[in-house]
């Protein structure tokens, strides 16, 4: 995925300076790839935590468009499927292999459903989750800097350069049909309510096949203006991925201070700013 850059840098992107962080980064992308603006190194590498799951998702999906895995088929624990595993309703922990509840009864978050995805489709595919990925996503869109290596849940390590290319695909897909992409940002297994890390209980928890749907959930980490349709990710490790298909537009911020209130408290205006000032481009 090329990018270039648009005719102006967007200033409110300079509010990352005021974060409480040591470094950070931050780049808006539109669909066709125009840079809106960038701020601090972008080509520095980050951990991502949880920011991994998308491209993780990604190459599930991938993986089912090329026939090796089938979104309905059994994966994870019984009665559990492929798409229970993408949208964290198969019941499995936060963060251990093990069952709490039935499939597609509550939206459980769960680390472990992500690994067991990996482990699903490494065996099926007869290739490493980290080296699916990298031939299947990371190498068609030039995003050399990132490695998927470890848990497909969250030890993703990237910059802000590679996922704005990520971002810009998602938003104009070339590796994958459209339709599959609007399928994973379709709300999966609807009114399932369930905890949203760092925010608490929501109901509903919406969320599509990998990607975490803003919809009406309050607190949020988005912006009080992104639009219902915004959708992305979040990481422990300070970052973030948002997309939102009615602004037109794809937000990424990476950091190197863990998750807390005060992301909670910066983020949400610092999104608000992005698209306040992107909608006077």
């Amino acid at each position: 995925m090329s990018l270039r850059l648009g005719g102006m840098s967007l200033k409110s992107l300079a509010l990352i300076e005021n974060w409480p962080v040591s470094g950070a980064a931050a780049g808006v992308v539109r669909a066709d790839g125009t840079i809106l603006g960038t701020h601090g190194p972008v080509g520095q590498r980050f951990p991502l935590a949880s920011v991994t799951k998308p491209l993780a998702a990604y190459a599930a999906l991938v993986a089912y468009e090329e026939g090796a895995v089938e979104l309905d088929e059994p994966a994870g624990p019984a009665g559990s499927t492929v798409r229970h595993l993408l949208a964290h309703t198969s019941g499995l922990a936060f963060d251990e292999h093990r069952v709490t509840a039935p499939p597609g009864e509550r939206r459980l978050y769960s680390n472990a459903g992500f690994e067991q995805l990996g482990d699903h489709i490494a065996k099926a595919a007869d290739i490493p989750f980290a080296e699916y990925a990298r031939q299947a996503v990371l190498e068609p869109l030039g995003m050399t800097a990132t490695t998927l290596d470890g848990s497909p849940a969250k030890d993703g390590v990237s910059t802000v350069e590679d996922l704005l290319r990520f971002a810009a695909e998602v938003q104009a897909p070339r590796l994958l049909d459209p339709r599959t992409v609007a399928e994973a940002m379709t709300v999966q297994y609807p009114g399932t309510k369930g905890v949203l890390p760092g925010y608490g209980h929501q109901n509903p928890n919406d969320w599509g096949l990998g990607f975490e749907i803003r919809d009406s959930k309050s607190p949020h980490w988005t912006g009080a203006s992104s639009s219902p349709r915004t959708f992305g990710h979040f990481g422990q490790s300070g970052t973030f991925l948002w997309i939102d298909p009615d602004a037109r537009l794809a937000c990424v911020a990476l950091t190197d201070r863990a998750f807390g209130p005060w992301a909670a408290e910066v983020w949400p205006p610092f999104t608000d700013a992005v698209l306040a000032e992107a909608a006077e481009v």
